[in-house]
């Protein structure tokens, strides 16, 4: 006999579980599907089901099972969010010799999700059941204002050419229009609902996945074994807005180039428009305009990777010029006398284009700033490559049409209907900046929209798995949001969280969907194998799909690398390339924040400082917070000058600056008369709690004494408590020496430090106790921050000397071979300035080599000896050395 279910009406009141249930209890399964291959779990048989001593009544046929699908209602409760309940409206099956059919036979299911606001659009989606199916699914983010349905049935965006659909190699898929119906991705009428809007912004997401899972279960008696989530552009914002609200729904995400920062997107939309279109249309480029600086990038840059095949591939060595390039180009006077060059308005809307636009206030997450597109760098706005431009008029339309330059268009409508809900809202009167009184409504419409929580631990801790991709030429959205928003992602959760579950490719030439090297790879296969059999994808292997270039290849480097040539054998073979890291060709540093920034820290005569640095104009002043040699307030100021990668060249007596990941400064300050500098160092982050310091150290240090300015170097190890903000050091004689601490050592001293607020550090206390107050003030304690992990650093200033100390752990294990290696910049009190380079139990320092001994004398220290005799601490990105009477510090670059 054959079994054949009414749909929903009954399954609704049992549910999912009990939907599968009852299917397998009264059917047996269906034999046309395929087993997830796994035992127990999702896969395994139910109660009833054949193999447990039941009697097998017969499958449903795959028609049967698709077409029992047709008016199923699945109840507004069986959804984690507030709708009006959904009702498929079709089921079929599409067999698969069907006409135009290649990926299989399967079941197409089509429904609609009912609003709760009854003038709200319906959810539009798309539920595709393959008969083979391999026991997994996959949801598809949508693009730009979304509005058409995504149907589940597309291969997976930037595929090698003949890759199957995953709808084709046995996945179940789906997708939805986001909420609205438009024939158009830049229309944003239907933000003016509150529903619709919060649909687009991500509700959408979650009910199509709840209304699919339910689908699902009913077709296959079964949960998915696992499922992942794919999306490029708003689809890309779509995927992280997922994992970051729901982190436990998806095993596996694919964000490209994702629209994460959507309100500064837009607002980004907005200042680009009014740079072009304000003051009469002064800052219109036209055709002729835009390509030429797009002309003078290339010739700048194109080469700065060693290979001359117009793709920039060192971006951030070509930004270190861009200014250059771009000055070059203005008209004598700053008038426009043609399309040979750019009036000064007109270089100020590159500028607009180039640059990270800072807001005066706060979108969601903190945000406050809207990452600039790399116009000087290689990114392409006109011409062949390219269907966007700048418009073909100088004075836009109002709603803005095609007309009108790309980039004004959406932000328009985004002004019109998500902000202001007014239609004939002129959109060049807005002010991104400083919106007004209108900046309430962008940070709810930042809210909404936006998929910029770093705090995605939730989805990691879970297993999960993401790979991003962004294209350095994107024209759309700009890669340097998605650069900043993967930094504080590291920031938030710690780079080995990051390396564990995140893996971020950035594509140099690669626009939005357009550009000069458009990528082909095996995405979907790389996640499947991370996700499924642990092994992480790394640098792997892109294929040029542009017509004039198709084949060509390059390696798909992880950020921040990039593929520089070797010099030798076929540019257009990836296996001639190498991902260049932060060495090699000059590069700008990628550890400089983009908006002016204060880093806090002291120097080698114990004095307390800040450092700031404006990244625009790369001047810089240190200001003397506690001294025993000059006021509190004494402040030095100057100009940085790029030196290639993060090092900087000074005022500060030839002192170089040096800037290394989870926001650590090197650099050098002058003394108060004399020749030289002071080296220093200072922390973007500083905690205040003591019980985040609280550890075991190893201490590398210098001082010099007050009564005849002997300088000695200073090893031993020291404890700070996290039952009390207490301090002990220990030393192996009353000169110095590393110890392993022992709470009973001889030659000791104690105290206790005390939060000072006021300047942003730990007084720290000689004897005494807290209690009582009765301590010596005898200098500072910095609890700097790098990525999560202490890195204390004492500033010493007593009566009878003063200096710094640098503390690193000091653990029962001790260090790994091999934990420090990398190449430092390295500044020391002797004057020195030079490279150092650790390689297992090898160093090359300044060109003279040396012999590395790990855990030696204790665990913890580095013993260096033959052309290199020192003893290093490696803590978070630094290197700490004493040597012959002097102290080195190293920073990664």
């Amino acid at each position: 006999m054959t079994c054949v279910f009414s749909g929903w009406q009954r399954a609704s009141l049992l549910g999912v579980a009990g939907v599968a249930a009852l299917l397998m209890a009264a059917c047996g399964g269906s034999d046309d599907t395929v087993s997830a291959g796994n035992s127990g779990g999702p896969g395994q048989a139910l109660p009833g089901a054949p193999g447990d001593g039941a009697p097998t009544p017969p499958a449903l046929s795959a028609l049967e099972a698709c077409t029992a699908l047709n008016g199923t209602a699945v109840p507004a409760s069986s959804l984690a969010l507030a709708s009006g309940g959904a009702t498929v409206t079709a089921a079929t099956l599409i067999a698969a010799d069907a006409p135009g059919n290649t990926l299989g036979e399967y079941c197409q299911v089509r429904g609609a999700i009912a609003p709760v606001d009854g003038s709200a659009p319906n959810i539009n989606f798309a539920v595709n059941l393959p008969t083979q199916w391999n026991g997994k699914g996959i949801q598809f983010g949508g693009g730009g204002f979304d509005g058409t349905l995504i149907d589940g049935t597309e291969t997976v965006r930037f595929a090698l050419p003949g890759d199957p659909a995953p709808l084709a190699r046995g996945y179940a898929t789906w997708g939805d229009d986001s909420g609205h119906q438009s024939t158009s991705i830049t229309d944003g009428r239907f933000a003016i609902n509150d529903e619709a809007l919060a649909n687009y912004g991500g509700d959408t997401l979650k009910k199509t996945h709840d209304v699919a899972i339910a689908l699902v279960s009913q077709r296959y008696g079964k949960a998915l074994s696992g499922a992942y989530f794919l999306g490029t552009s708003t689809g890309g914002r779509d995927a992280l807005s997922y994992l970051q609200r729901w982190p436990k729904d998806y095993a596996g995400v694919i964000a490209n180039e994702p629209a994460l920062n959507y309100t500064g997107t837009r607002l980004s939309n907005v200042a680009v428009g009014r740079a072009l279109y304000l003051n009469g249309g002064a800052g219109w480029l036209n055709i002729n305009k835009t390509l030429l600086v797009q002309k003078a990038a290339m010739d700048a840059c194109d080469s700065l990777d060693g290979a001359a095949d117009k793709v920039v591939s060192n971006v951030e060595g070509c930004r270190v010029g861009a200014m250059q390039v771009l000055a070059s180009l203005r008209c004598a006077n700053g008038a426009d006398t043609g399309d040979t060059c750019l009036s000064d308005a007109q270089i100020n809307t590159v500028k607009t284009i180039e640059q990270p636009l800072q807001l005066n206030y706060a979108l969601a997450n903190g945000v406050s700033v809207a990452g600039g597109y790399n116009l000087l760098e290689g990114a392409l706005v006109a011409g062949p490559f390219t269907t966007r431009d700048l418009g073909t008029r100088a004075v836009p339309g109002n709603p803005a049409t095609t007309a009108d330059a790309n980039m004004y268009v959406t932000g328009d409508q985004w002004v019109k209907f998500f902000v202001t809900r007014d239609a004939t809202f002129d959109t060049l009167t807005f002010d991104p900046a400083t919106p007004g009184s209108w900046t309430s409504r962008v940070q709810t419409v930042s809210a909404l929209t936006d998929a910029t929580n770093a705090d995605i631990s939730a989805f990691l801790n879970n297993g999960g798995r993401l790979i991003m991709l962004h294209g350095l030429a994107d024209e759309v959205i700009s890669p340097n949001s998605t650069i900043a928003w993967y930094k504080a992602v590291v920031a938030s959760v710690g780079q080995a969280a990051v390396d564990r579950g995140i893996r971020f490719y950035t594509v140099p030439g690669m626009g939005h969907g357009t550009g000069s090297f458009l990528p082909a790879w095996n995405s979907l296969t790389a996640l499947e194998n991370w996700v499924e059999q642990g092994v992480a994808p790394g640098t792997r292997e892109v294929m040029d799909t542009n017509a004039g270039t198709y084949g060509r290849t390059r390696p798909l480097c992880q950020y921040p690398a990039w593929p520089k040539y070797k010099g030798t054998g076929s540019m257009d073979a990836a296996v001639n390339y190498t991902c260049e890291g932060a060495s090699g060709i000059v590069q700008s540093c990628l550890n400089m924040p983009s908006v002016a920034t204060t880093w806090k820290g002291g120097n080698t005569s114990g004095e307390e400082l800040s450092v700031r640095i404006d990244p625009a104009t790369l001047k810089y002043t240190v200001t003397i917070d506690a001294s025993l040699q000059r006021a509190p307030a004494t402040v030095a100021s100057g100009q940085l000058v790029s030196q290639g990668g993060c090092t900087y060249g000074s005022d500060e007596n030839g002192a170089q600056f040096t800037l290394t990941g989870g926001g650590v400064l090197a650099g050098g300050v002058r003394p108060l008369s004399g020749a030289g500098f002071l080296p220093l160092v200072a922390f973007q982050n500083v905690s205040s709690d003591y019980k985040a310091v609280a550890d075991i150290y190893n201490v590398n240090g210098i001082q010099t004494a007050v009564a005849d300015g002997s300088v000695s170097v200073r090893t031993g190890s020291a404890r700070l408590r996290s039952s009390a903000a207490t301090w002990q050091t220990c030393a192996a004689s009353a000169s110095g020496g590393f110890i392993l601490y022992d709470a009973a050592c001889t030659n000791t001293t104690k105290g206790y430090i005390v939060w000072n607020a006021t300047r942003n550090a730990f007084d720290y206390y000689v004897g005494g106790t807290i209690a009582a107050g009765d301590g010596v003030l005898s200098g500072s304690l910095i609890s700097g921050m790098v990525n999560g992990k202490p890195v204390p650093l004492i500033l010493t200033r007593s009566a009878s000397a003063y200096g710094m100390n640098i503390y690193a752990p000091q653990s029962t294990t001790g260090l790994a071979v091999g934990a420090a290696d990398g190449a430092y910049r390295v500044q020391a009190t002797d004057g020195a300035q030079v490279n150092a380079d650790l390689n297992g139990t090898s160093i090359v320092r300044n060109g003279v080599a040396g012999t590395l001994a790990y855990n030696n004398p204790v665990a913890g220290v580095i013993g260096a000896s033959g052309g290199v005799a020192a003893s290093y601490l490696y803590n978070s990105g630094l290197l700490i050395g004493t040597s012959a009477g002097k102290l080195e510090i190293g920073l990664l670059h």
